[in-house]
């Protein structure tokens, strides 16, 4: 099996696999990344992106975004060494666009490419509970799911359209990103007028105000000032303009949509690069009125 990218998530969900019997060759073009791996059970480095396509049958994307798994695909030659019958799983969050195009340009040369992005963070590639959207044949993904089963708890075909796990990632992240900006405003409102944080979020989680955000996101990384949920500022803004781009081209309404992904490009821009995107919260707290 072929892995590129041993980032956050990808050095995590590499050793899962590893774990559970499989041999990955796995790449990235960070040297600290693959020192992090160098010395795991099950585990060879690879010189180059390409090079780990050598006898895979599998060969899993882990990357930021759609310009570098092009960049690797393309412009490193990893699909021009990647042989039939192997897939390629693409479980970035990447532009469905995009991949929609990727995978008919591997259809050109015998490949399967699908899309199989994730939800659940650093925390569920660690525990293997991560949710996994995957995009492209039914038939594919019977095939795949001894592997994903390995990162994944639940695994749900979101549709048999290349970029159908990719638009449906972008979307839940552009509501996940709503509801944490809209919970942290509500959260400071309460604490200026006294109330108990903690108190707060035993209430809301009991009643209709509860979401991921206050049920996990407040209480695990913002309350106790953590912040270290594992994904940045930066690339949740990057997956609310992918799922904002999808609402310009279907043409429906999305005033609130714009409204969010305007505030989180301000947050962003005012943080720090690697600003993790729980830090929307101490960057309201510094916000004016």
């Amino acid at each position: 099996m072929g892995f590129v990218g041993l980032g956050n998530m990808g050095e995590p969900m590499v050793r899962r696999l590893a774990a559970a019997g499989h041999a990955v060759c796995g790449y990235d073009v960070a040297e600290r990344a693959r020192e992090r791996l160098a010395d795991s059970v099950g585990v060879t480095l690879a010189n180059a992106p390409a090079d780990v396509a050598a006898d895979a049958d599998v060969v899993i994307l882990m990357l930021p975004d759609s310009n570098v798994v092009e960049q690797v695909l393309l412009g490193d030659g990893l699909l021009d060494r990647v042989q039939a019958p192997t897939v390629v799983v693409d479980m970035s969050s990447s532009e469905p666009a995009r991949t929609r195009a990727l995978a008919e340009r591997a259809a050109s040369h015998g490949v399967t490419l699908v899309d199989a992005p994730v939800s659940g963070g650093v925390v569920g590639a660690r525990a293997g509970s991560l949710t996994i959207m995957a995009g492209g044949s039914p038939d594919v993904l019977a095939t795949l799911r001894p592997v994903l089963s390995v990162l994944g708890s639940k695994i749900v075909h979101a549709g048999a359209v290349p970029g159908a796990g990719h638009a449906i990632k972008a979307l839940n992240n552009l509501m996940s990103a709503a509801h944490l900006l809209a919970s942290s405003e509500a959260m400071l409102a309460g604490q200026a007028f006294g109330l108990d944080p903690a108190v707060m979020l035993d209430i809301v989680n009991g009643s209709s105000g509860r979401s991921g955000s206050t049920e996990t996101k407040w209480p695990r990384y913002i309350l106790p000032a953590t912040f270290d949920s594992g994904f940045t500022m930066r690339f949740m803004v990057k997956d609310m303009n992918i799922a904002l781009q999808l609402a310009r081209d279907a043409g429906t309404p999305a005033p609130l949509s714009r409204a969010a992904v305007a505030a989180w490009t301000t947050a962003a821009d005012a943080m720090p690069p690697g600003a993790d995107h729980t830090e929307i919260a101490r960057w309201l707290q510094r916000a004016p009125g």
